[in-house]
């Protein structure tokens, strides 16, 4: 039979990228508690495949700080530490900073297009006060600006950070407000304008100013 070519080619992962992706993803959103303790059959068992990539996992996940390995003993999820975002945000507006400057030689329409439809989704978000979906969204927008830069050793350094601050957001319920959506528009214009300078300024205020509001609202939660 004919075997057509022109079709879509899924993306293969290995198993033990898709154990890491999953117990990362697990750990962030609070499924595997901080202080948990991990098994590694349980997990191997839970996620269908052997121990090794589960072993490996928990390895690559340890030099990330997401959880500790005590040789001979257990294995935990590490706690979540509010203060850390004072260490965590100020790299990652560099990096987000420096990606919008990169971005611009490699701008298009449709990658001006999808920045903006995403920050509709993002104020309708906002708006209806679905901040869990704000949160998603706004990782979002800031991924394309870092995708668009194509520089795969900030994609990296991106991507180990931000796993943290989604951590730490998502624990904290932080709220997104409409100023985000305002900074939002603001980049996108300056990346049309091709103005590295002002643009660069822009994105890293963005991410600095959730420094205060995080610590205003943690602040608030404490009895």
């Amino acid at each position: 039979m004919p075997i057509p070519t022109d079709h879509a080619k899924p993306i293969r992962i290995t198993a033990k990228e898709n154990a890491f992706n999953q117990l990362q993803q697990w750990i962030i959103d609070g499924t595997l508690h901080a202080g948990e303790k991990l098994n590694d059959t349980e997990l191997a068992s839970a996620l269908g495949v052997s121990r090794t990539p589960i072993r490996e996992s928990l390895q690559l996940l340890e030099v990330q700080g997401f959880v500790k390995m005590y040789p001979g003993k257990a294995t935990q999820v590490t706690e979540v530490d509010k203060n850390s975002i004072t260490d965590l945000l100020p790299p990652l507006a560099a990096l987000q900073a420096l990606s919008a400057e990169l971005a611009i030689p490699h701008l298009s329409d449709e990658a001006i297009e999808l920045l903006e439809s995403t920050n509709e989704r993002f104020a309708e978000a906002v708006h209806t006060k679905d901040y869990f979906s704000a949160l998603k969204i706004d990782e979002e927008f800031h991924q394309i600006v870092v995708d668009i830069a194509n520089n795969s050793y900030i994609h990296s350094m991106v991507a180990s950070l931000q796993a943290h601050v989604r951590r730490l957001f998502f624990h904290n319920s932080i709220v997104l407000t409409v100023q985000s959506i305002d900074e939002h528009a603001k980049i996108i214009q300056l990346l049309k304008e091709r103005d590295a300078t002002t643009v660069s300024a822009i994105m890293r205020d963005n991410w600095l100013r959730a420094i205060d509001e995080f610590h205003s609202l943690t602040s608030t939660k404490v009895v």
